[in-house]
């Protein structure tokens, strides 16, 4: 995985927008808001993900965020904004811990997942069944839930080797990742955390918690908006996201 962008071509900083579990789609108008300001902007799918091979050594959350690392190193970027959405989130924050040469510059983690917060455990989303997963994940799951019945065979498909490939490599320990929350305390690179007030998969007190871990965390919590809050509520989690790049 390469890319011709150089820093120096741009006035922006690059960016690295990381999706979740859903794939690519979920974040496809994060991209497209730093693409259209003229940022370079990298959306990589998963290894893994929408049909895209996964390569017998990628096994885990550590083996995507130094693929992504290296991604960084061979495209020689450096002062990179990595945005995450749920386990893209989490893939960051690995990122970060192992970012020895200082390619990232700044972290904008969306209701992510990766840490354990005894008092606020992350939903087994694995156990949900669709209607359920859209009353976990949406403020108004009613506008956004698709029942399984009426959907193509080829997007069903799509929908099932996303999950089996997020069962594989966060299923065991579920979501998380119990080393991170130690090693976080050492990043020094400013973190935004994004959540979706209704979100029930992990809740605004889990994103409290995980802005605390960071030794430069904020939380910013996004009204009427569930688990993806850059598409429940676009403007007002840019408009976040912007005004504390810009700052």
């Amino acid at each position: 995985m390469t890319t011709d962008i150089k820093p120096s071509d741009h006035a922006r900083r690059p960016v690295l927008v990381l999706h979740g579990g859903g794939g690519p789609a979920t974040v496809a108008g994060l991209a497209q808001h730093f693409s259209s300001a003229e940022a370079p902007t990298l959306a990589p799918v998963h290894p893994g993900w929408d049909g895209t091979p996964r390569p017998d050594w990628c096994t885990g959350i550590d083996d995507l965020a130094l693929t992504y690392l290296h991604l960084l190193e061979d495209s020689d970027l450096t002062d990179v904004v990595v945005v995450g959405s749920s386990l893209g989130g989490w893939v960051a924050a690995e990122m970060a811990v192992r970012d020895n040469a200082r390619r990232i510059g700044r972290l904008v983690l969306i209701d992510a997942v990766g840490i354990d917060v005894p008092s606020e455990p992350i939903t087994d989303f694995f156990a949900l069944d669709p209607r359920a997963a859209a009353e976990h994940s949406w403020h108004e799951p009613d506008r956004f839930y698709a029942d399984p019945a009426t959907l193509p065979a080829e997007e069903l498909a799509r929908r099932q080797g996303n999950m089996a490939t997020m069962r594989l490599l966060a299923g065991d320990p579920y979501m998380h990742d119990p080393k991170l929350m130690r090693r976080l305390g050492r990043v020094r690179q400013p973190a935004l955390l994004v959540w979706g007030e209704s979100d029930r998969i992990v809740t605004p007190e889990y994103g409290a918690a995980y802005a605390k871990v960071f030794g430069n965390g904020r939380l910013e919590v996004v009204p009427e908006a569930g688990h993806l809050p850059h598409i429940e509520q676009p403007d007002a989690t840019f408009a976040l996201i912007d005004a504390w790049l810009r700052a």
